[in-house]
């Protein structure tokens, strides 16, 4: 009896430990896809299939499409997949060994529901990719009315100035428009109502292009994909200093194998800008003190049509095409007052310069695409091919009048006129396809050319015995052709099970062959570069738990002179602080090594990215002093420059009606400038960040206010200014949710300017520049049929 006893009570607490055993390590794991892309946020419920009102485990999916139910008990239970805007999906399975890998999981989506439900689940603001993150723009409110520039100042780790110069980790990065190259290189010709998102890749591999040494933004345009007829229109007014006003209509029309588009957006507003210089030339005698006060008042105009068509003859093949016109006014009435004093500070000359430019800006783009999907969703096809053309004009006429030390005019006024007539053509032709090599891995390949054609022709003439005579020293032409073409080849592998592997890893090489030239009217700086360079990239990522991994990566990549820096044209506009290209500029080299960390809790997500850059031919602008007085500002290959910094990126929701992104980023920079003057700046460090807070006050509101903080930048010579600002928006549903009334006031506080001081051997100049940024803006939106609207003005799900 006793022996039977012992066995029962062995056999017992084997049964309980083998049942705890099971239970700990028993778990489900699978992904979510819409046939085509992984979908995140989808509530993955488990019951019981004896009580199906007990919830036994929950999970949402991540961005890409996993999900784990953990510590399980073996056992029938029922799987529900849950999202509004796809069809709920059900099925029964039998826990029977641990893990349990569903493979993945398709939802269909459901456009009758789509049709007839206000949409409430939200996006996340920021969402975390292999190589960034994706800022989804319609959840910022607070830029309504404004341009790309605006809305860039929202993006985390973007620093935007106050003159709208775009900076990533303290250098400009590449900026992308739809994934491709655009003849649109000034944000300010992009309403922010028709922006989709903002995509940062901070650390892109061999497949995109070299030229992007701090990183890339891609701005993607909103495009509508909803079925049925639906549309949205948008009006807003405000002011700052003067009067500011935007519209917006979209319309759309899908069917099941078509899909049209049309957009229109408008903007014109009025501005004024205030600037004050103030330089010491210290071995100079008679122009040794030198202040100048300039006003500007301008007038803007922007507008955008936009046009979609997109054909789907069955499920593997789609073809679009989409057409971009964009036409651009700004009219500047700027007057310069100057007064140089000799080194004893007496008087030594007084002048007003007064200008009237006229600019006109006309821009129109195609795109031809093509998409090849397979019955293996690894293997891929897409092709296309883009064209901008871009037309620029800008007529100044100019007069300046001199004055003696008691404001008496002397003389008669000196004129002037220029134009600057500009034409440019930028095409790409883009083919990329993966394909699987085995189970684990995926080879990807494609081509990249891109052809850039640009002209311009500045002229300037001097009124001379009552005609005007154009002045051969300081008019010119100029020419430039450029061809890269390149091509690349990654391997994507992983290790471990393809639901969630362990190690993940990335090998690519990129070969570029670069043939430039230019010419100059009277050919005196014309110049040709023809070169073959490789750019290798790898990175390999340790995923620790869901939501939680470890990369380390390297990459090579080139900054290639932009136009602006080549072109030796010289602006005499101020004609003591003059500025121009220089054609003899080389490419910089930089080699780059990163290390992220990524954390993602239910209510809380953090990143942050150790980066290490060596730059050879760093490229800055330089001021050198004349014997006349006059600082020539042109770009130089400054040597080699090494920066090392750390961005992070904080996200919360601790509560319902509350949510916030903090981001920060600081670096140091050390310059080897020995090739320059020995006064130059050897090494600063840097910081910006900005916190986004968004407030759900009441239903149907919603409050956002965004502070921006920059700190000194250096420069060569120098540093800039801080910068600091802070933007409100506030936003109510009207009626059912097909209206919306918003309220938007930028740089509340009026603190927003640029500026520099530069201390040399020679000289010390400061110059502040203050925008009439403060401004408040009303908008009304109404939207009729589908979930449009959500996308219109709201942080919302699309089936995009």
């Amino acid at each position: 009896m006793k022996k039977w006893r012992q066995k029962l009570s062995l056999l017992i607490i084997l049964f309980t430990l083998s049942q705890f055993s099971f239970a700990q390590n028993s778990s489900i794991k699978g992904i979510v896809s819409d046939g085509k892309l992984p979908v995140e946020f989808v509530d993955v419920i488990l019951k019981n299939t004896t009580d199906s009102t007990k919830v036994v485990a929950y999970s949402v999916t991540d961005a890409t499409g996993n999900f784990s139910l953990d510590n399980l008990i073996l056992g029938d239970y029922q799987l529900q997949f849950k999202l509004i805007g796809f069809k709920s999906f059900s099925q029964k399975i039998k826990l029977t060994s641990a893990p349990l890998s569903l493979g993945t999981i398709t939802l269909q989506n459901d456009t009758n529901l789509l049709n007839a439900v206000v949409v409430n689940s939200q996006k996340k603001q920021i969402q975390k990719t292999d190589e960034g993150f994706v800022f989804n723009a319609v959840s910022n409110i607070s830029q309504s009315g404004g341009t790309a520039t605006d809305m860039l100042k929202s993006i985390p780790t973007v620093a935007v100035d106050a003159d709208g110069g775009i900076t990533l980790r303290g250098k400009s990065p590449m900026i992308l428009i739809n994934g491709k190259n655009s003849a649109i290189t000034n944000m300010d010709q992009i309403a922010a109502s028709s922006i989709e998102s903002i995509e940062v890749i901070s650390n892109p591999t061999a497949k995109y292009d070299a030229n992007a040494e701090s990183g890339i933004i891609n701005i993607k345009l909103k495009k509508n994909n909803q079925s049925g007829m639906n549309g949205a229109v948008v009006l807003g007014t405000g002011f700052g200093a003067k009067g500011r006003l935007n519209s917006s209509v979209l319309l759309n029309q899908k069917t099941e194998k078509w899909n049209f588009g049309l957009r229109y957006d408008n903007r014109f507003a009025g501005r004024t800008k205030k600037i004050k210089g103030e330089r010491t030339n210290n071995f100079i005698d008679d122009e040794h003190f030198i202040n100048q006060n300039r006003n500007d008042e301008r007038t803007e105009g922007l507008q955008n049509l936009k046009l979609n068509i997109d054909f789907s003859p069955n499920e593997r093949n789609s073809f679009s095409f989409e057409a971009l016109g964009n036409m651009e006014s700004q009219d500047n009435d700027e007057t310069l007052h100057t007064q140089v004093n000799t080194n004893t500070n007496q008087f030594y000359s007084n002048n007003r310069r007064h200008s009237l430019e006229l600019e006109r800006s006309k821009v129109g783009e195609m795109a031809f695409s093509y998409d090849r999907k397979f019955a293996d969703d690894r293997k891929s096809l897409n092709a296309s091919i883009t064209s901008s053309f871009n037309k620029h004009r800008e007529n100044t006429n100019i007069d300046t009048y001199n004055y003696d030390q008691y404001y008496t005019q002397i003389g008669d006024a000196f004129l002037q006129r220029t134009h600057n007539y500009e034409h440019e053509n930028i095409s790409n032709a883009i083919v990329n396809y993966a394909i699987p090599v085995a189970e684990k891995s995926i080879i990807e390949t494609g081509y990249k050319g891109t052809f850039r054609f640009f002209n311009s022709d500045f002229q300037s003439a001097d009124m001379t015995n009552g005609e005007y005579v154009i002045n051969p020293l300081a008019s010119n032409g100029f020419n430039y052709n450029e061809q890269i073409n390149a091509v690349y080849g990654l391997l994507n592998s992983y290790l471990g099970d393809k639901e969630n592997p362990k190690w993940k890893y990335n090998l690519g090489l990129r070969a570029e062959q670069v043939s430039n030239n230019g010419k100059t009217q009277n050919n005196s700086d014309n110049f040709s570069n023809h070169y073959l360079k490789f750019f290798p990239s790898a990175y390999l990522q340790r995923n620790l738990t869901s939501g939680e991994f470890i990369k380390i990566g390297y990459s090579k990549r080139i900054n290639r002179p932009d136009l602006d820096e080549l072109n030796p044209f010289i602006d005499i506009t101020d004609a003591l602080n003059p500025h121009g290209g220089n054609p003899y500029l080389k490419p910089e080299i930089i080699h780059i090594a990163e290390v992220s960390y990524n954390k993602e809790w239910s209510k809380y997500s953090f990143s942050t990215n150790a980066f290490y850059r060596n730059a050879t031919n760093t490229i800055k602008q330089y001021a050198e002093l004349q014997d006349n007085g006059v600082i020539f500002l042109q770009p130089r290959n400054i040597g080699s420059t090494i920066t090392y910094g750390l961005e992070t990126i904080f996200s919360l929701k601790p509560i319902g009606f509350y949510d916030a992104n903090i981001s920060i980023t600081a670096f140091q920079q050390n310059i080897n400038a020995s090739n320059l003057a020995q006064d130059v700046v050897n090494n600063a460090f840097s910081w910006y960040g900005k916190i986004i807070n968004n407030f759900v006050p009441w239903k149907g509101g919603k409050l956002q206010v965004i502070g921006n903080y920059n700190s000194a930048l250096a420069t060569p010579q120098g540093k800039r200014i801080p910068i600091y600002n802070v933007d409100m928006g506030f936003q109510q549903k009207l009626g059912k949710g097909n209206a919306r009334l918003g309220l938007v006031v930028t740089d509340m506080f009026n603190t927003l300017e640029s500026g520099y001081k530069n201390n040399t051997l020679l000289f010390s100049n400061n110059r502040t520049s203050k925008s009439d940024t403060r401004a408040l803006m009303v908008t009304f939106a109404y939207t009729f049929k589908s979930d449009f609207k959500e996308k219109l003005l709201e942080n919302q799900f699309s089936t995009e």
